[in-house]
């Protein structure tokens, strides 16, 4: 509880460190359309663009979530 008042404070001020994103959104875009291509396995889009394979299924999760909002259930 004390954690989250410091962090609530600190943002306040605007000074909260953020880790700066892997990918860049153009690189997210690219890496989204390789595989899409069917061409590179989650390994050598890794290896392309120097991350870790846990980095790619997160981009192409979000991804996919995006572009494919769940359908309500009835």
């Amino acid at each position: 509880m004390r954690t989250r008042e410091g962090m609530a404070v600190t943002r306040a001020r605007g000074r909260l460190r953020v880790k700066p994103p892997e990918l860049s959104t153009r690189q997210q875009n690219h890496l989204v359309q390789l595989r899409a291509a069917g061409e590179h396995s989650i390994a050598d889009l890794a290896e392309m663009f120097s991350v870790f394979r846990a980095t790619v299924y997160r981009t192409l999760a979000r991804d996919q979530a995006t572009s494919h909002p769940k359908r309500s259930r009835r």
